[in-house]
């Protein structure tokens, strides 16, 4: 854990609880919000699996990304989830969506 939050820069023990828990928490979200999506549009598990899973990641993926921060703000954290998200993204290709 004192690697983590090197890298981080986390001070206090509390901080890493809170950040680990905004991560569990979104991402139990993002999938259970992927669900209703899918039933929407009428995606089954019927259609096969390269069909429902590819769209249910691409659904999942951008439910993370918003939740993530929204979730980070509600616990006190949003500078770091901002930053944690503004870097994955660069990281991805995706970087053009933030203005320098």
């Amino acid at each position: 854990m004192k690697k983590l939050k090197e890298r981080w820069n986390i001070k206090t023990n509390g901080q890493l609880f809170i950040i680990l828990l905004v991560f569990a928490i979104t991402g139990s979200s993002a999938a259970k919000l992927a669900g209703p999506i899918t039933d929407f549009f009428e995606i089954k598990k019927e259609m096969g699996w390269y069909i429902y899973w590819p769209f249910r990641i691409l659904i999942i993926f951008p439910i993370y990304q918003v939740l993530l921060v929204f979730f980070g703000w509600v616990f006190g954290e949003y500078r770091f989830f901002w930053n944690f998200e503004k870097k994955m993204l660069a990281k991805m290709g995706l970087g053009f969506l933030f203005i320098k």
